[in-house]
């Protein structure tokens, strides 16, 4: 039986209080600081095949004792932690060429 993929979703609400639904792509820790890779979640698989794919990096801060993820306002260190994501999820989601197998180890 065929395991059922269930996606970590999260919504967000952004500086004008619209509230957005983001799936995690990936998370990880640099000098410190704990980061967040998300993507715009549809329920509708055709919305999906619409959307450009954006990727949306935040980083982690506390307001009180709750974590909040929030917006990298230092240029050099969103490019810095973005280009990471790019090469992590690139990796993740990697194709062989030759016979269609994913690094994974399943034939799509």
């Amino acid at each position: 039986m065929a395991e059922e993929y269930t996606p970590d979703l999260y919504t967000l609400e952004d500086e004008e209080g619209n509230e957005q639904t983001f799936e995690m792509l990936d998370a990880m820790e640099y000098e410190g600081e704990k980061y967040f890779a998300l993507t715009p979640y549809f329920e509708n698989p055709e919305d999906m095949l619409e959307d450009s794919g954006e990727v949306v990096i935040l980083k982690s801060d506390f307001d009180g004792d709750e974590e909040i993820m929030v917006s990298i306002d230092d240029d050099d260190e969103y490019e810095k932690i973005g280009n990471i994501f790019m090469k992590r999820i690139e990796e993740m989601f990697a194709f062989d060429d030759d016979d269609d197998e994913c690094s994974c180890g399943h034939i799509h």
